[in-house]
């Protein structure tokens, strides 16, 4: 998939929508952190990529009022700019702490990453702060067993001997597909039949696969697994697929979510298989997690941990 060309510089996005909260284009540059002539350039240039005004300005440009183009972009803009903000911050994650931070070591699955750290981040940034460096790992139990990371978070209801576990989070498994395709007309498909197609899906490792795998399995035995119709490294390589109309997949909800509230993709009904999955925040047995550990457990449990 080719990079967008047509996308507004996301700062120019984020001041349309602070004028249409504050009113005035004066509030809204200091809410985006520029001086009110770069605020009127950035909205220029906007207003050249989209053709057309979107603020009507006031006296001297200090009021604003959203045209009804301007108004239709803050409705589209909201949710890049919310993917933009949980990118920012799962990005940061991935950097090493500057020398003499406090740093939470945070054990996860790329897969399970994807589908839910990237809110808990961008809580922790707006709210009590703390930086939290992520480790990439097939078994963040052992990690944290191995003192490698403080927390992990690990899919599954299984034993986890030495540790503290608490449920975090549940992201189910879908069936998406294309619009066109013909499962959309049918009130749903069977887990023998979805077992015997041939599916896109993520590599061996990859925590979906092996849940969709493991479901599947329970759920038909007796029907033999198809050849996947490709194996991509990450969920955005599989929606992109799946939109072209290369084959359907199974993912967790929370990675289709915006292609299914765009329509560019159809969640399609699975009968006779369980597709639940939940997740666990697990720590040492006989510790209690301090500062940004503690903070970080208690935006992903809903407060349950204090």
């Amino acid at each position: 998939m080719s990079a967008p060309a047509r996308v507004p510089d996301l700062t120019a996005l984020a001041l349309l929508v602070a004028v249409a909260r504050t009113g005035t284009l004066g509030s809204a540059a200091q809410r985006v952190g520029l001086s009110p002539q770069a605020a009127s350039a950035r909205l220029r240039t906007l207003e050249q990529q989209v053709g057309s005004r979107v603020l009507e300005r006031g006296k001297r440009g200090r009021s604003g009022r959203l045209t009804a183009r301007g108004a239709l972009l803050v409705e589209w803009a909201g949710p890049v700019l919310d993917a933009a903000s949980g990118l920012d911050a799962a990005v940061a994650a991935l950097r090493p702490a500057p020398a003499g931070d406090a740093t939470v070591l945070l054990a996860a699955e790329p897969g399970v990453a994807e589908a839910i750290l990237p809110g808990w981040l961008v809580e922790l940034r707006d709210g009590p702060g703390g930086h939290v460096s992520l480790v990439d790992t097939p078994d963040p139990a052992a990690a944290v067993r191995a003192g490698t990371a403080a927390v992990g978070i690990v899919e599954g209801s299984g034993p986890l001997g030495g540790l503290h576990a608490a449920t975090v989070a549940g992201d189910p498994l879908v069936l998406v597909v294309p619009p066109t395709h013909p499962w959309t007309r049918n009130g749903g498909v069977h887990a023998t039949e979805l077992r015997a197609t041939s599916l896109l899906v993520r590599g061996p490792g990859a925590a979906s696969r092996r849940a969709a795998d493991s479901a599947l399995t329970l759920a038909a035995p007796d029907v033999e697994p198809a050849r996947p119709v490709g194996e991509l490294a990450a969920d955005a390589a599989v929606r992109a697929a799946v939109r072209e109309g290369d084959g359907p997949a199974v993912l967790g909800r929370a990675a289709v979510a915006a292609d299914v509230a765009s329509g560019a993709l159809v969640e399609v009904a699975v009968h006779g298989a369980d597709l639940t999955r939940e997740f666990r925040a697990v720590w040492l047995e006989g510790t209690s997690p301090q500062g940004t550990a503690r903070d970080l457990l208690r935006i992903a449990t809903g407060g349950r941990i204090r």
